[in-house]
């Protein structure tokens, strides 16, 4: 199979890469910058995000094309430019990439294009409310990107392309995405949990988000919206618990909500908010999680 990722130098975009091409599939990605070393066996094209271009050419001739790329959204203070940074970086390159797909001849066209999007779809959620796909969206910044960022995805299909939106939860990795940035705090005694610690944490392994992703391209009967989160989610209060307990360290120490605020404004929300977001969509195409339980998995990453 052809497969063009976009993203592919990020920290979920590597691992996908790297898993790509172990399973034996070509693999070009599309980079602001084609001479700095990637992953090789990739073929490297160089492309503006922000701007239409020769780039576009290079999407016809492969089976799937999967779209990661865009600006960090969780833990920044959202002044109108950051806003106007994080919509293009996601709702832009996602319409300048159905152009491409539109432009291409019909029998060279992908036959599905997978899309990154997030559980803050749903907005912040203090209850426990189980989400499925078919929840309401919220009505904050990230779940207005986030409907923006679907919307300009389905416009795949009236190409006759098969589309498909990744809400991505809380993805816990080695080498970047949250536990990076908590490892070290915890590790120093000063863990625990954020503000209420009441709000759910919608976690998920980094194995299994790259599971869905090749289930995603794989199996046709998965469109639309899916919930990439572990079917097992926590507290945030029982998240810092168990970190705390993998790492032999105390978990007591709560971040105020109103200094995260202080620091952050409205981008402390993403933080302090959660989902209960359950991926019933995953689960009924068959998907099978390697890491269904938080502690097994912060144990595997941590070991």
């Amino acid at each position: 199979m052809r497969v063009l990722v976009t993203g592919g130098t990020g920290f979920i975009g590597r691992a996908l890469v790297e898993r790509l091409l172990a399973r034996g599939d070509s693999v070009t990605g599309l980079t602001r910058n084609a001479g700095k070393p990637g992953a090789r066996g990739v073929a490297w094209v160089e492309w503006d995000p922000r701007r239409a271009g020769a780039w576009q050419q290079a999407i016809a001739g492969h089976d799937a094309v999967v779209h990661l790329a865009g600006e960090t959204a969780a833990g920044r203070r959202y002044t109108p430019e950051v806003e106007r940074e994080i919509l293009e970086s996601r709702v832009g390159s996602t319409e300048r990439l159905i152009e491409a797909i539109h432009a291409a001849p019909g029998e060279r066209r992908p036959r599905v294009f997978v899309c990154a999007s997030g559980v803050g779809y749903y907005g912040n959620h203090d209850d426990d409310a189980r989400l499925d796909e078919t929840a309401a969206a919220g009505s904050d910044f990230l779940a207005r990107v986030c409907v923006e960022w679907e919307a300009a995805a389905r416009a795949a299909e009236s190409a006759g392309v098969r589309a498909v939106s990744m809400r991505i939860g809380f993805v816990l990795g080695r080498d970047g995405g949250a536990l990076a940035r908590l490892v070290p705090i915890f590790k120093a005694f000063i863990g625990g949990p954020l503000g209420s610690g009441r709000q759910r944490v919608p976690w998920i392994h980094l194995t299994d988000v790259i599971g869905a992703f090749l289930h995603a391209i794989d199996h046709e009967i998965l469109r639309g919206p899916v919930n990439i989160a572990a079917p097992n989610g926590v507290t945030n209060k029982a998240f810092a618990r168990t970190l705390g307990s993998v790492l032999g360290r105390p978990s007591a120490l709560p971040a105020p909500a109103f200094a995260l605020r202080i620091l952050f404004g409205d981008g402390a929300e993403p933080i302090l908010g959660g989902q209960h977001a359950v991926p019933r969509a995953l689960l009924e195409a068959g998907y099978r999680f390697q890491f269904p339980e938080l502690e097994p998995a912060l144990r595997d990453l941590l070991a």
